[in-house]
């Protein structure tokens, strides 16, 4: 065999054992907070969250009359490079979050309901304190530029996933295709998950990559 077709399968190798990784990637519980290789931020369409009518119902606060979000803070989620995650650590930190804190989160993070359940599932895997975690995820948050044309929709289009990796790469300078994966249910645009270090450096994930949404064309509902 040739150099060159040697490599080629060595390629197509390494592809497929990264695709059956990630198709195998599971929550890993009850770890030690800290033990964790980089962050998923991720950031919800909440359009496409509030559309059904019992889920806004249920999620007044993000979803109720007047309301206008479009990307939300879904969560600043711990990841293992091999496509695993961390969940609900064995921590010391406390489960509830002040009320305080979580009134000061909810212009990025809607709900009392959403804010509560990421830190039990997801921050207490981060080592860090409840303040120092919502810090980070604004701190996150505040790094990606939405590109302008999704900051204020106002109809209901058709979005290729691809397009939509490379409009947030346009207006993120170092933010790769393969450092972020499009999230969708059935034909509905969800979520971009974009991948950080834990000092919010863009990095690539192929897990995260190659679970994301494969179809061609994705509805986005406008902004109330």
């Amino acid at each position: 065999m040739s150099f060159s077709k040697w490599l080629a399968a060595a390629c197509i190798s390494i592809l497929a054992f990264t695709f059956v990784s990630a198709s195998f990637a599971r929550e890993i519980r009850g770890g030690r907070p800290g033990e964790f290789d980089f962050y998923v931020l991720s950031l919800s369409w909440s359009p496409s969250f509030c559309e059904d009518e019992k889920t806004a119902s249920d999620n007044r606060q993000q979803c109720g009359t007047g309301k206008s979000f479009g990307f939300i803070v879904h969560g600043l989620w711990p990841q293992f490079k091999g496509g695993d995650w961390p969940a609900f650590c064995n921590s010391n930190e406390p489960q509830r979050v002040p009320d305080d804190l979580a009134r000061d989160t909810l212009d990025i993070m809607p709900g009392y309901g959403l804010i509560g359940h990421q830190w039990r599932k997801h921050g207490v895997c981060s080592g860090l304190n409840q303040q120092a975690y919502f810090d980070l995820a604004r701190q996150a948050r505040n790094k990606i530029v939405i590109p302008p044309v999704l900051r204020k929709l106002d109809r209901k289009v058709a979005v290729d996933p691809l397009a939509l990796e490379a409009a947030f790469s346009k207006f993120n300078p170092g933010l790769d295709p393969e450092e972020m994966g499009v999230s969708c249910e059935n034909n509905r645009f969800l979520e971009m998950r974009l991948c950080l270090t834990q000092s919010l450096e863009f990095r690539d994930c192929p897990s995260v990559d190659l679970k994301g949404c494969k179809r061609g064309r994705l509805v986005m509902p406008p902004i109330r």
